[in-house]
């Protein structure tokens, strides 16, 4: 793929901000990559805990035919699965983009708009039961493609910046995607194995879900 690409990332009220935050430190690293937070409306979206507020500078119907659609996740996406006008710019953006992705729940919208029927996808552990029911087959990888129909979804929140470093390789090349992830210094060395719901002790499950019901 070549010349100047298109980057959106939507923003709508209780996104997780990794979720955009991280693909968008990788992408805008790189010079041929342009980076432009949308949203139904202009103006600050904040995420789920209410604490950080992100600016969307432009709206979805100015940005009908992006290159690349990097659908962020968040407890908001429950909403949107059911707001005909955000699914509509999907189906209709999703016809002419390079690659159509999700990180974490933000695949829920992509199923929600008919673009993962049948197809293997990944979302956070906690949700897959939800991916099912819009007609995905859920996966327990940390990226998930499908290069044919241009879709590529991502794990819980940190699986975005892995995810965006692919995006740079398959629309740049590999060198441009290693020096990405040498400019953020990504080297993961996590100081504990509970980075996943198969590594994680049942204590640790049992934590996580208490903190998740209590941030609703």
């Amino acid at each position: 793929m070549t010349g100047r690409l298109q980057v959106v990332i939507p923003l709508f009220p209780r996104f997780t901000a990794l979720d955009a935050v991280g693909p968008y430190e990788v992408l805008q690293r790189v010079p041929s990559i342009d980076v432009t937070f949308i949203g139904p409306h202009l103006g600050e979206f904040r995420s789920e805990n209410g604490i950080l507020g992100m600016i969307a500078d432009a709206t979805f119907d100015e940005h009908p035919r992006p290159d690349v659609i990097v659908f962020p996740g968040g407890v908001g996406t429950r909403v949107l699965i059911d707001d005909p006008s955000v699914l509509a710019w999907v189906r209709h953006a999703h016809a002419t983009t390079r690659l159509t992705t999700s990180v974490c729940t933000g695949s829920l919208v992509l199923a929600a708009a008919g673009l993962l029927d049948g197809l293997t996808a990944t979302t956070h552990w906690s949700c897959t039961d939800q991916l099912a029911a819009l007609g995905a087959v859920p996966s327990a990888d940390r990226v998930v493609e499908h290069l044919d129909g241009r879709i590529i979804t991502a794990a819980g929140v940190s699986s975005g910046i892995d995810m965006a470093l692919r995006l740079v390789e398959l629309m740049v090349d590999r060198t441009a995607a290693e020096a990405a992830q040498l400019m953020i210094e990504y080297d993961p060395q996590p100081p504990f194995g509970s980075g996943s719901l198969a590594k994680a002790t049942d204590a640790t499950v049992a934590r996580a879900i208490e903190y998740a019901q209590l941030r609703k």
